[in-house]
């Protein structure tokens, strides 16, 4: 059998004078990774040396006019702007966030008319980015107004998946946005998710509550009591494995994260501050729910940093992995779905094979 060809992969370079293009070029730098994938980067072949010289990080790049002309084994650059781009590390500048998103508008149609296959992309400044084309609160809302499906932010690491019941918005708006129907909506995409993306065949998903300690029985609120306990048992008596509310401080402080699959916060900070915590320069951005799939690096813009070589490419370069897994485990359940018998098969050798291994690893009686 023919070995299948590496994936392109399409990347928006986020805020120029950020770290972005000095974690993607680190990432690439280790030629290993053209043997996953061929990357695109989607910006100006003059801005992006101007990194690399300035880093000194020796890679290998290819510039292109047009996708059809993407070249294997080496870094690909698509010209999507020629003019000069200034650069000015660690400065928030409203052209540098006009040219973010020209990179992000180019990589997401290239996506949506297959010439790449999943995307991964750079941070950008959400505030310098704001323009009458780009009104969003971050890549999240873009993509969603872009692409098919809504969008649940996935945080992935090794031993924790934590979805977002509500994204970036204010704090005092979060109460009143959390509803029943928000609720059901956001299992939903994460029990999907949980299928289709990673292999999870009855996924078991924990809520965590909105107040602290649950609200107390009503002390410190009742949404707790009143809005996210019924819907459990309403979600329950459909046959989904999810359970709560939980209290959030215990849940992780206890590591009863661990007995899930994923687990859906209720608000941004309460998802991203254990989750940062346990796995900060590890973790994955995912966004659960579109037809296509989407992966970034667990931090931001880094200004502090930015030009001066400290920046690691860890958590890209493991975003660039999931992503590529992701896309190979939907194409499987996307083609198994067409063959339900053929599902079943495959289950029950999956089955059997976990059965095998059981009694391989237990100790022979003494004869």
């Amino acid at each position: 059998m023919s070995k299948s060809p590496p994936l392109k992969v399409g990347i928006s370079v986020g805020d120029l004078n950020g770290i972005g293009v000095e974690i993607i070029l680190k990432t690439f730098q280790d030629t290993r990774m053209m043997e996953f994938c061929t990357p695109v980067i989607f910006a100006n072949s003059e801005a992006v040396n101007t990194h690399r010289k300035h880093l000194s990080i020796e890679v290998k790049s290819e510039n292109i006019d047009t996708l059809d002309s993407i070249k294997p084994n080496k870094i690909n650059i698509l010209e999507v702007w020629k003019q000069p781009t200034p650069i000015r590390f660690g400065v928030s500048d409203s052209s540098i966030g006009q040219l973010a998103f020209r990179s992000l508008k180019a990589a997401v149609e290239a996506l949506k008319e297959n010439k790449v296959d999943v995307l991964l992309t750079a941070p950008i400044n959400k505030k310098n980015i704001q323009s009458e084309t780009f009104n969003f609160f971050g890549h999240t809302e873009y993509l969603e107004s872009e692409l098919e499906g809504e969008n649940l932010m996935l945080m992935l690491s090794n031993n924790l998946r934590i979805g977002l019941l509500t994204n970036h918005i204010s704090i005092n708006e979060v109460t009143a946005t959390i509803t029943p129907e928000l609720i059901n909506k956001k299992v939903a995409i994460l029990h999907q998710s949980l299928k289709q993306d990673f292999r999870v065949q009855k996924p078991k998903i924990a809520i965590l509550g909105i107040n602290p300690h649950n609200g107390d029985d009503g002390l410190i609120g009742n949404e707790d009591q009143e809005i996210i306990t019924p819907t459990i048992k309403k979600i329950q008596e459909s046959g989904k494995l999810v359970y709560g509310p939980y209290a959030a401080d215990g849940f992780f402080g206890a590591g009863t994260y661990r007995q899930f699959d994923a687990v859906l916060a209720s608000y941004h900070d309460q998802g991203l501050v254990p989750f940062k915590a346990l796995s900060f320069g590890e973790g994955v951005n995912y966004t659960a729910g579109l037809s296509r799939v989407r992966c970034s690096p667990d931090h931001g813009v880094a200004y502090d940093i930015a030009g001066k070589n400290k920046a690691s490419e860890s958590s890209f370069k493991q975003a660039v992995f999931t992503a590529i897994e992701i896309f190979k485990i939907r194409s499987e359940y996307q083609k198994l779905s067409k063959n339900p018998l053929k599902t079943d098969i495959l289950r029950q050798n999956h089955k059997k094979n976990q059965s095998d291994k059981y009694h391989k690893k237990q100790p022979q009686n003494n004869r």
